[in-house]
């Protein structure tokens, strides 16, 4: 190639390539939680399984699980227990230190752990448990960044609508530099197109930690309805679901803690950032399918219109609330274009992908169903989503309800 055409080359490339590769050089600042680009030491896997072979006994591993003070970031850690327990009761508070979580200052650290859903653990061989875990404060009442204990309270409210749930979680598979899972390391992969639902290693990035977490989450417990590769390459989505009440959160937080647990196993880190790369690629969001028992009797669809009436009313609160930035982490995401609606427009539509609310095709023809409210972004609160859509479109009433306080 001559010097002149090898120019023109370059030139071509690099408006596209400047603001993806100075996204990879400033992928802190847009990835704040998890974000710390450093390889992990290389460790042998088949050591560790020697260890994972022996007996522990009747003694059960708990792990217990809880949210951290971004709102987005998760937190563990294990204790032993004498035997398994056959519920939450047989499950014993506990506490860490919430200095160290961005959930309380080192001079009043405690903040305590009350156990509030189980599952079987994925990790351990044998009859171990994952601890959905609520956070209080020292006097008993629930800490600021616990959003459950609310949503407990509204669900019971509407617990004859019979409140059902899907949420489609999408994510983007990094390397431990921070950049993209497969992505040319100096460079860009092709135009989206061929990547949504696609098979062939010049496609696909990531799946086999993608069906490792299928099956460990099916293992637990959980609801998972399915999984696909996204629109941009190294994105995927998978379904939790459907799920009643505040389950949907809890099913949701869990499945995020085992995607990332499985992720850790595989080198990758799986982030939940709404616009993990700028410029003409698709963001990440957490569409929420939404019904109640008179969506899905027949003529619900007046329901369903109904329902989006009330939303269109409450936009601008429904945006603060779908993200853990009070909707700054979404106004990247939410611009209008890549199947998006702007964050400052509400709008609805059968079978439209750009709208906020879509009616899909299905229900529209049969009358009945559900909505898809597109707004909530990748890393939002499905507790905090969830409540959103009862006390709008259900109870229409937030006289009771106290918004978060900005994350510092």
């Amino acid at each position: 190639m001559s010097a002149s055409l090898a120019r023109l080359v370059l030139a071509s490339l690099r408006p596209r390539a400047a603001p993806l590769l100075a996204a990879r050089a400033s992928g802190c600042q847009q990835r704040r939680h998890h974000s710390y680009s450093c390889a992990p030491p290389q460790l042998n896997p088949t050591v560790f399984d020697k260890y994972m072979k022996l007996d522990t006994g009747s003694t059960v591993m708990a792990t217990y699980v809880w949210i951290d003070g971004t709102g987005e970031g998760l937190r563990s850690k294990t204790r032993s227990l004498p035997s398994y327990p056959k519920s939450t009761s047989d499950l014993p508070f506990w506490g860490f230190d919430g200095s160290s979580t961005g959930q309380a200052k080192g001079h009043d650290s405690d903040v305590e752990l009350r156990p509030v859903q189980m599952y079987k653990d994925p990790f351990i061989p044998g009859d171990h448990v994952l601890v959905m875990c609520e956070t209080y404060q020292k006097d008993g009442t629930p800490h600021p960044t616990n959003f459950r204990h609310s949503c407990v309270k509204v669900m019971e409210r509407v617990k004859s609508s019979n409140p059902l749930f899907g949420l489609e979680q999408e994510y983007t598979f990094l390397d431990t530099d921070m950049y993209p899972l497969g992505w040319p390391k100096n460079g860009f992969p092709g135009p989206q197109g061929p990547y949504y639902c696609s098979v062939g290693a010049n496609c696909v990035y990531g799946r086999q930690v993608v069906e490792a977490h299928y099956v460990a989450c099916l293992f637990a417990g959980l609801t998972i309805a399915g999984t696909n590769a996204e629109v941009m390459p190294g994105q995927w989505e998978y379904q939790v679901g459907p799920c009643r009440g505040v389950d949907i959160g809890d099913e949701t937080w869990i499945s995020r803690y085992i995607l990332h647990r499985v992720s850790e196993d595989f080198g990758a880190v799986a982030s939940l950032d709404p616009k993990p790369m700028p410029g003409d690629w698709n963001g990440a969001g957490a569409h929420v399918n939404f019904s109640t028992n008179e969506m899905l009797a027949e003529g619900g669809l007046a329901y369903i219109k109904r329902g989006i009436e009330k939303l269109e009313a409450e936009h601008g609160r429904h945006i603060q609330l779908y993200d853990p930035n009070l909707g700054n982490d979404n106004s990247r995401r939410l611009t209008g274009l890549h199947e998006t609606a702007h964050r400052d427009e509400f709008s609805s539509g059968v079978a439209h992908r750009g709208a906020s609310i879509r009616i899909p095709r299905h229900v529209s023809e049969a009358g009945k169903g559900y909505l898809e409210d597109r707004r909530p972004s990748s890393n939002c609160d499905p507790y905090l989503v969830s409540e959103s859509l009862v006390r709008t479109i259900v109870l229409d009433d937030w006289s009771d309800f106290t918004m978060p306080e900005p994350r510092k």
